[in-house]
């Protein structure tokens, strides 16, 4: 039987993550013909999900071209808010439920992510991996798919705040501090070390758009 072609939600998926990895940042314009290219996927399934894309304001569109969308101050700091509030409460389900396997599994991305300090775009990437564990670790899959919903737009954010200096060392000594709240079962404790730590990489982020304006 004949390979079937990619389908509109692989094609969906494909550029949902190449926005998520960087390879198309904010302002970056998406051509369909190109996308079709460079994923092995006919022009109908990128059509309808770059319409689907639009539709979620992660595409903008200028006329008839598409681009990556921006978040601006007011976005990002609505994003921020709804996701302190979210990802403290995943911090403090994991507390309750998460597997003793699932602990050893986060400490140890900890000690692995201290081999990126040097790498801001790759310590991005794993930041988003250990989060990503951490929803997981809620063992609440409404919780999870929400938070995957929120970090789509994340994806919009044009730099990371671990670019910034000393940012990167900070941010995983206090992810091992969320671990260690999670691995003493204390489920206001981890919440609230998880809401710290955003609270500040949202300042890191401020600071930094102030200083480029």
């Amino acid at each position: 039987m004949a390979p079937t072609s990619p389908s509109y939600k692989d094609a969906y998926d494909l550029i949902l993550e190449a926005i998520d990895m960087g390879v198309y940042r904010p302002g970056s314009r998406l051509v369909e013909s190109e996308l079709a290219e460079r994923f092995g996927v006919s022009r109908t399934p990128i059509r309808e999900a770059l319409q689907r894309l639009e539709t979620q304001s992660l595409l903008m569109r200028d006329g008839r071209s598409l681009f990556v969308a921006a978040l601006n101050h007011a976005q990002m700091t609505e994003l921020y808010a709804v996701r302190t509030e979210l990802e403290g409460l995943a911090a403090r389900l994991a507390a309750q439920h998460a597997a003793e396997e699932e602990i050893r599994v986060l400490r140890d991305m900890v000690e692995a992510d201290r081999d990126l300090l040097d790498k801001p775009d790759a310590l991005s990437r794993a930041n988003r991996r250990f989060h990503k564990q951490l929803h997981l670790a809620s063992h609440n899959r409404f919780l999870v798919q929400q938070l995957d919903l929120l970090h789509r737009s994340m994806a919009l954010m044009a730099t990371t705040s671990l670019a910034a200096e000393g940012r990167g060392d900070n941010a995983l000594s206090e992810h091992a501090a969320i671990v260690q709240a999670i691995a003493d079962r204390d489920g206001e404790r981890a919440a609230r070390a998880l809401k710290d730590h955003l609270s500040t990489a949202f300042e890191v982020r401020l600071k930094e758009e102030a200083r480029r304006v």
